[in-house]
């Protein structure tokens, strides 16, 4: 008998089952198998409607699947079509070839002990598809069309909703693979999924099985491949990847503020990972974040709150991304930032991290090894160097940031051993005018919304000393030489060339945001210097007075001393000498400055210059007495 001999045939039985075909019965077949594959009891609440030809399907409105002893629908779909087999139907039996649910609606609820509303529907497939079970499976796919997922969990209070979901599952009718695959929305971000188990009985049961899911949208691409258990509870191990092209978007996207506006650019990372329960343990982890590569180990858990530790080791790290975003001076650096501090975001995963890199690059500053430690808990963070390489020397200390409303506390204790003066000094203070080599230890707190802020109110303590270095700006030593001779020639060129010191000694205390000079002594070969006075943080300003003094040579007279004043900005102060000293340095100009603060004396000068001038000065009482009329004028 030809092929089209027979397709003639199934057609006439076709269009004579369609007459003769019972609707209730029909009903009930699609019921019984629904629930005896899923374990869901099925309500139907609209209209139903069958066609056999040309498509043999039976379409059921407004439908609620729930598990038995439960309330309320665990799922709901305005239509579920079931598509009939077609032989099967001929010989007027009805089976189920794959179902679609339209506009599904899938709660599932989880509770704080773990199980959940879908609890059953998990314990029926587990039985169904058992080797001699009952009630074998009778149809291969279920297709999702704009569906929705709404997942509540007692225990954490997480809510999350997935909507506009469009997926086909391979149901393993026949093979003990489960895979789905299709898009959905999620967080505002339309997604691509897919997921594969190679034995779904097993992973029903709780057993091992093996497991790959892929998700790619534009905020991430994740991608795992390993195994699935679930005995006492869920457990993953296997190769995890993912990678992002702005990892502050991706971090926005899944609910977590990053810090500042700068760096958490291009990531991408890859590591064996291992789940037990709420815990995340990632090794051999190889991470790229914003061109830094590091290596190491990270573990998250969410037991109530969320906890990220890290042990990370890098050859080089640029942190300028991160703490540009941090700015201190205004654009024209003579003073403070004053934009307020963004305080609000509250980061709610306490850090705990470790870090070592061979090279560590800060802005304008570079380390050499360095051992870092990062301390984030309810909002305070505390960074520690245990030791660094940087400015030819050592460095290490701590730094610690806390917030009280919009107002940021912050603590900072740092010490240098044998650095470079110059690049220490500019680096953090803005003074290029200071070389050498030295020691310095800071331990100083403050308070405020902004940096201008901090800047006014800074206390602690601070001491500098140093060794074969100079001070730019003036030579001492020259100065004193040419006013020790002609005391009224002017400094000349005052501020050029450079005082050389053999030793440096500064210590200050901080109130306030202004540092007075507690110590502050510089000796060179050839002069000294000291020192005292105050400096404004807040203004960035020197008021400062001291005195310069060339050394003495034994068996000579004593050195010429200078007294000075040191005014003005920090990074380009004014210094000039005390006038009244000069002049009476001046054999010349000494008596004539004795003589002025003489009464008779002056009375005597003004008269001759009167005498000169032709004309009289009123006495030096003439503000309290009244002046006589003055005479007349000789034509």
């Amino acid at each position: 008998m030809s092929v089209a001999v027979l397709l003639g045939l199934a057609l006439v039985a076709l269009f004579a089952t369609s007459g003769l075909l019972d609707r209730e019965a029909l009903r009930d077949a699609v019921e019984a198998q629904i629930r005896a594959v899923s374990g869901l009891e099925m309500v139907v609440n609209g209209d139903i409607e069958v066609s056999v030809f040309p498509a043999s399907h039976v379409s059921f409105h407004d439908v609620d699947l729930k598990s038995p002893g439960t309330d309320g629908p665990a799922l709901r779909a305005a239509v579920l079509t079931g598509n009939l087999r077609l032989l099967p139907l001929l010989l007027r039996r009805f089976e189920i070839a794959d179902i679609v649910l339209s506009r599904p609606n899938i709660r599932i609820d989880r509770a704080a002990d773990g199980s959940s509303n879908w609890t059953p529907f998990i314990d029926t497939l587990t039985h169904t598809m058992r080797p001699g079970a009952d009630n074998p499976m009778s149809f291969s796919e279920i297709r999702l069309e704009d569906g929705e997922i709404s997942y509540l969990d007692a225990a954490s209070h997480a809510a999350e909703t997935i909507g506009k979901i469009d997926l086909s599952l391979a149901w393993p009718s026949i093979s003990r693979t489960f895979a789905a695959t299709g898009q959905f929305d999620w967080r505002g971000e339309r997604l691509d999924g897919s997921i594969s188990v190679n034995d779904f009985l097993a992973a029903l049961s709780g057993e091992r099985s093996g497991l790959k899911v892929r998700i790619a949208g534009a905020p991430l691409k994740l991608a795992f491949d390993g195994a699935i258990a679930n005995r006492a509870s869920l457990m993953l191990e296997g190769t995890l990847s993912a990678d992002a092209a702005s990892l502050r978007n991706a971090l926005r996207w899944a609910g977590q503020e990053p810090p500042g506006v700068g760096g958490f650019g291009p990531f991408a990372l890859k590591a064996r990972a291992s789940v037990v329960g709420p815990q995340v343990a990632l090794t051999n982890v190889n991470i790229e974040l914003d061109k830094n590569v590091a290596e190491g180990v990270i573990t998250y858990a969410n037991n109530g709150r969320q906890s990220l530790q890290a042990t990370l080791a890098a050859g080089a790290l640029d942190f300028t991304p991160y703490l540009s975003t941090i700015r201190l001076l205004a654009s024209g650096a003579r003073d403070w930032n004053r934009q307020l501090f963004d305080l609000g975001a509250v980061n709610p995963i306490d850090l705990d991290m470790r870090m070592s890199a061979a090279k560590l690059t800060i802005g304008s500053s570079t380390l050499g090894r360095t051992a870092l430690g990062a301390n984030l808990r309810g909002g305070t963070l505390a960074l520690s160097i245990g030791e660094a390489q940087i400015y030819g020397g050592i460095a290490k200390g701590s730094f610690g940031i806390s917030r009280s409303d919009t107002v940021a506390d912050v603590k900072a204790q740092f010490q240098f051993v044998d650095v470079d003066l110059m690049a220490c000094a500019s680096d953090l203070f803005g003074v290029r005018k200071l070389s050498g080599r030295g020691n310095l230890t800071v331990a100083l707190e403050a308070s405020g919304s902004s940096p201008f802020g901090l800047a006014q109110s800074l206390d602690g303590t601070a001491s500098l000393t140093g060794h074969d270095g100079a001070i730019t700006g003036f030579n001492v030593e020259q100065l004193l030489k040419r006013l020790e001779r002609r005391p009224l020639s002017g400094g000349g060129n005052f501020r050029s060339g450079q005082t050389p010191f053999d030793t440096l000694n500064i210590g200050l205390r901080f109130h306030d945001g202004v540092a007075t000079a507690e110590d502050i002594r510089i000796e060179g070969p050839a002069a000294r210097i000291s020192l005292t006075g105050t400096a404004s943080v807040p203004a960035r300003e020197f008021d400062l007075k001291g005195t310069a003094s060339l050394a003495s040579v034994a068996g000579a007279p004593p050195g010429f001393d200078l007294p000075f004043v040191v005014q003005g900005p920090w990074d380009d102060p004014l210094i000039f000498p005390d006038p009244e000293s000069l002049i009476r340095r001046s054999p010349a100009s000494a008596p004539l400055l004795d003589a002025v603060k003489d009464r008779k004396t002056r009375d005597a000068v003004r008269s001759v210059l009167e005498r000169f001038t032709g004309q009289k000065k009123a006495e030096p009482d003439a503000a309290i007495t009244p002046p006589a009329e003055a005479e007349p004028k000789p034509n």
